[in-house]
């Protein structure tokens, strides 16, 4: 998937002049004028971790933080613009997901570190396969973002390197645990067939052994928001009227007539339907959610 929160309009006038006199981040950590560590997550998955990581000595910004709202469709705003050209730190997922904070960050000239987390994850190995940027669902790789904003954090506020790095280890012991569970998944389930509407949980479904069997044209055109090809989607529905899945994962934050269509063939076929989300629920943290992901799945798999 390429490009997909990409709607970024130009912001002119008054926005533009905003940036220009807040273009510089404070070597201090202290751009956010209260004495905290400013930083800007692309979305509220990352936005989560810092805050857990940095408490009260951290002020955090998630972009996309609306669990209604289309992950694929991001407009910005001078107030978004802003928070970036006075950030110490910025967060962003990579590989496509979410360009518009490279865009965010040009047009702020801001001299703030960024995190890209598909980089940091070492997932992405080049070549010609479609690779899959929800790296999110990756919990090896939330551990390496667990350790590098810890880092990061402790480089802005050296007197608070020891609470970062109780609170990363914390958070990290955590992940482990979701780790662990999805390995003892793995023990009963390796090998089930399912399917998605996207490949928003991939990384979760291959912890747990899974196998993907969704036609690989019917996911991609329904990631990159194009028509499907009538043979993927008949393909796609037999998947549910032959009973050949175990479940279907759904994005709960996207939909289009052929999703639905697949939902429903789900539905008919009592296959269990699985809501999987891009961003945050309201009142969840990190950990919270993918533990409701894992369970759900789980659930799933012993019907």
């Amino acid at each position: 998937m390429q490009n997909r929160l990409l709607a970024l309009p130009l912001v002119a006038g008054a926005a533009a002049l905003a940036l220009t006199g807040c273009a510089t981040s404070s070597a201090s950590g202290d751009a956010s004028g209260d004495g905290t560590i400013a930083v800007v997550a692309s979305t509220n998955v990352y936005g989560s971790i810092v805050q857990s990581i940095g408490g009260d000595h951290v002020s955090v910004t998630s972009i996309l933080n609306d669990p209604s709202q289309d992950p694929h469709s991001f407009e910005s705003s001078a107030k978004t613009q802003l928070a970036v050209s006075k950030a110490d730190l910025l967060i962003e997922n990579g590989g496509g997901y979410d360009d518009f904070m490279t865009t965010l960050a040009d047009a702020s000239t801001t001299k703030a570190d960024t995190i890209n987390v598909v980089k940091l994850s070492g997932l992405d190995k080049g070549g010609d396969a479609e690779f899959n940027e929800h790296v999110f669902y990756s919990y090896p790789t939330m551990v390496k973002l667990v350790a590098d904003v810890s880092k990061r954090l402790s480089a802005l506020d050296e007197g608070e390197k020891a609470t970062f790095q109780d609170n990363a280890d914390a958070l990290t012991t955590k992940l482990e645990r979701l780790e662990s569970e999805t390995a003892d998944l793995q023990k009963t389930y390796a090998g089930e067939k399912v399917s998605y509407t996207e490949p928003v949980p991939g990384y979760l479904f291959d912890a747990i052994g899974l196998d993907n069997v969704t036609p690989e044209a019917f996911s991609e055109a329904i990631e990159e928001g194009d028509d499907v090809p009538p043979a993927a989607l008949n393909d796609t529905l037999k998947l549910f009227t032959n009973k050949t899945v175990q479940l279907l994962a759904y994005n709960d934050q996207t939909s289009s007539p052929e999703t639905e269509q697949v939902k429903k063939a789900a539905d008919d076929a009592d296959v269990p339907v699985v809501g999987v989300t891009e961003t945050l629920p309201k009142g969840e943290d990190y950990v919270s959610w993918q533990q409701a992901n894992i369970d759900a799945v789980q659930a799933a798999l012993q019907k």
